[in-house]
């Protein structure tokens, strides 16, 4: 007993000194900098294009006229500000559909850097529409840089969940989540009267994306690429355990190579899997189900109707138009603070209670919203309760569902199946994101105040299936993952294992020997074309 006491007594030090060393330098400069010219720009352009509507119209009307010498009319100047806007979105499809080919050539870092090309192209192209005299110019930016955003929305939390320890993986894998938040709120103060929210200095809103661009161009270069890519795939120990020696800030990482390797042998395959063979594969078949009802929720839970009734019910509640756009930014303040705080209790509380209590908590803001509105009109105070209930469903949302789905997405499957795994995230993220877009107005508009319904059963549905679902994956390596999902996946754990501790009697050394031939002391062999 008392052995038994002292050896728990060592681990709990050993564990509490691998969690003083886990935050390296170089692991938070990766985080910060990938999520700062990713993530963050995906929330800035939400964000951007709100404030200087009026002007971009006023700039598509003045265009037409000097081309075919007559205004144009209401109903396609519309069609062109919507196209402008939800065009993003299908933009963003496009790079999720084209990541998995990338960041399976070039790996997961330099996929990041090399998307600034379109990034920078993006930003060139919207800030000179104005000088240039083209509309034409900022619609194709605009889905330009959702071709951005939609590889950077899968390579960066691919990349992240790939060079943090366990023990941290959910706390940066919230730092996606934050920065699109901090995104979001930057463009909001960006487009203030007093900055770039005038009639001609709103070029410089889209201008402004090249900075975190270069800034990630420069930096990134010189931090390491996924240990686990450069391993597995690239089959490079060497490089590798430099790799995890940055991230990690320690000499000896001869357990997470290890860890690793024993993902590979239970693999037994590093093949990448193609999104028709991950379909296929029972084993994930739940995971996959998971993963898209977690994505689905997220973009059709309400959030966007939410920024579209904001400045409506600033205004009803009697705040004076011209300070509409100063008090919208505490919802920028408060979506930031959510996300920052989720980050830092994520690993404490565990996924679940993170998740499925976001959607809890907007459920009933929902419902209460809804009475809100329906009622403001006859009772005074009412309107300061919907400025409440706006404030409580976006801190619910950035606290779990804002961010979460990618941590669980980078968790759930294994090295081979993960890039095709973000490609079906993406996919339906997008997907979802577009159909908000397309049908929210009709929704508004048949439904009005009682549309918020319709985003509470969804919620309701989302943390329902979660509730039943989703099992905890804190401090779980990839591994004790999938077996906790093997049951329902009708998969028998006894038959994985016997058939792969057979397979190992059968060729351990050969496969050892062959893995370490493959690396040739570190460095991948190359057959000469």
């Amino acid at each position: 007993m008392e052995n038994k006491q002292q050896s728990n007594g060592v681990t709990k030090e050993n564990n509490a000194v691998k969690k003083k060393v886990n935050w390296s330098g170089s692991l938070i400069l990766a985080s910060l900098t990938g999520a700062f010219g990713s993530s963050f720009l995906y929330g800035y352009n939400l964000s951007v294009v709100n404030a200087p509507a009026v002007f971009i119209k006023k700039f598509y009307n003045e265009t037409w006229e000097r081309r075919y010498g007559f205004s144009v009319d209401e109903g396609t100047l519309t069609l062109l500000w919507s196209i402008t806007v939800s065009i993003f979105a299908i933009g963003g499809l496009v790079g999720a559909i084209i990541v998995t080919p990338i960041v399976k050539f070039f790996g997961r870092k330099c996929t990041l850097v090399l998307n600034n090309v379109f990034a920078v192209a993006a930003a060139l192209l919207m800030s000179l529409s104005l000088l240039a005299g083209s509309f034409e110019m900022l619609i194709l930016g605009r889905i330009i840089m959702g071709v951005d955003a939609g590889i950077s929305l899968s390579a960066l939390p691919m990349y992240l969940s790939e060079i943090s320890p366990k023990e941290i993986r959910g706390s940066l894998g919230q730092v996606t989540a934050i920065f699109i938040c901090i995104g979001v709120f930057t463009g909001q103060v960006m487009g203030l009267p007093e900055i770039f929210g005038q009639e001609s200095r709103w070029p410089f809103l889209f201008g402004a994306i090249i900075v975190p661009s270069l800034i990630q161009a420069v930096i990134l270069p010189f931090l390491p690429e996924s240990p686990r890519y450069l391993l597995l795939e690239k089959h490079n120990r060497s490089k590798a355990e430099k790799a995890f020696q940055r991230f990690l800030g320690k000499d000896d990482v001869s357990h997470e190579i290890e860890e690793v390797l024993a993902e590979s042998r239970v693999q037994r395959n590093t093949k990448l899997v193609s999104v028709v063979e991950l379909l296929r594969t029972r084993t994930v078949r739940w995971q996959i189900v998971t993963v898209i009802v977690t994505m689905g929720c997220y973009q059709l839970c309400g959030l966007n109707a939410i920024w579209y009734y904001t400045n409506n019910i600033f205004s009803e509640s009697g705040i004076d138009h011209g300070t509409i756009p100063y008090v919208a930014l505490s919802t920028g303040a408060v979506e930031t603070l959510a996300a920052v705080f989720s980050g830092l209790v994520i690993e404490r509380l565990g996924r679940r209670p993170l998740l499925i209590g976001g959607f809890g908590l907007m459920i009933v803001f929902f419902a209460v919203l809804t009475v809100s509105l329906t009622l403001q009109n006859t009772v005074h105070w009412l309107p300061y309760l919907s400025i409440f209930c706006i404030l409580a469903i976006i801190a619910s949302f950035c606290i779990g569902p804002g961010g979460i789905p990618f941590v669980l997405t980078g968790e759930f499957f294994q090295q081979s199946q993960r890039p095709a795994a973000f490609m079906i995230a993406g996919t339906v993220n997008w997907l979802s994101n577009f159909a908000v877009g397309l049908l929210f107005p009709f929704i508004q508009a048949g439904l009005q105040t009682y549309c918020f319904l319709v985003f509470a059963g969804i919620c309701f549905a989302g943390a329902t299936y979660l509730f039943f679902v989703l099992p905890e994956t804190k401090n779980r390596t990839f591994h004790e993952i999938s077996q906790a999902f093997a049951k329902r996946n009708k998969v028998a754990l006894e038959m994985q294992e016997m058939n792969h501790y057979s397979e190992e009697r059968k060729s351990s050394e050969e496969q050892e020997s062959n893995f370490t031939s493959s690396v040739d002391n570190g460095e991948t062999k190359k057959g000469i074309v």
